[in-house]
């Protein structure tokens, strides 16, 4: 058994190659091998949002604080809020963040192949994120 305690891994910034706005990353949890798990509490900060995306096995969210938005590729932009768990299945395109006046929390879940959880994409435009 291991206990990661509260403060003990550094917050760090999202950075721009695959953030719009200010993003903090909080890790929770990277599974050792054989694991593949990984998790991370992420705030997005008003208008904040991920590039588009795909992750190979999947991804779930869970919206711990606030408001925010998600949407697939081909589909609509969708409210999400605190309490929801909005799952991603593996390889869909889609980009998830803050609406433009508040902030947004979620904790996000996925899996690793060949040491990867995540294909990072181009931005979200503004036409895009106001869609």
């Amino acid at each position: 058994m291991e206990i990661r305690r509260v403060g003990s891994q550094p917050s760090g910034k999202g950075p721009s190659d695959y953030f719009t706005g200010t993003v903090r990353i909080d890790p929770l949890f990277e599974a050792a091998d054989p694991g593949r798990g990984a998790g991370a509490s992420v705030t997005f900060e008003p208008g904040a949002r991920t590039a588009w995306h795909t992750h190979p096995h999947g991804q779930t969210l869970i919206v711990t604080a606030g408001a925010g938005r998600a949407q697939r590729w081909g589909g609509e932009s969708e409210e999400i809020r605190t309490g929801d768990v909005v799952w991603s299945p593996p390889g869909e395109k889609h980009w998830q963040g803050a609406p433009p006046t508040t902030a947004m929390t979620h904790i996000a879940i996925q899996e690793r192949l060949d040491g990867k959880a995540v294909e990072w994409l181009e931005h979200v435009s503004d036409e895009q994120y106001e869609g």
